[in-house]
C-alpha cells in the first residue's frame, strides 16, 4: 500500500491506460495495420507528457 500512496491512484491509472494503449498499438501494427498502430502508439507519450505538465503545475503552485 505504501507504493500506491507514493505513486497515487490517478498516476497509476494513467500508467495502466498507457500500457493498454501500447498493447493495442502493437496488436494493430503486427496485424498489418501499420499506420493505425503508429497513430495509436503516439497517444501514450502524449498522455505521459500531459501528466508531467499537470504535475509540474500543481507542484509549482
Amino acid at each position: 500500500m505504501a507504493f500506491l500512496k507514493k505513486i497515487g491512484v490517478a498516476n497509476l491509472f494513467l500508467l495502466a491506460i498507457c500500457v493498454l494503449i501500447i498493447i493495442a498499438s502493437e496488436y494493430l501494427f503486427l496485424n498489418g495495420q501499420e499506420l493505425h498502430g503508429i497513430f495509436i502508439g503516439l497517444w501514450a507519450p502524449t498522455l505521459l507528457g500531459i501528466a508531467i505538465f499537470l504535475k509540474q503545475i500543481t507542484n509549482g503552485k
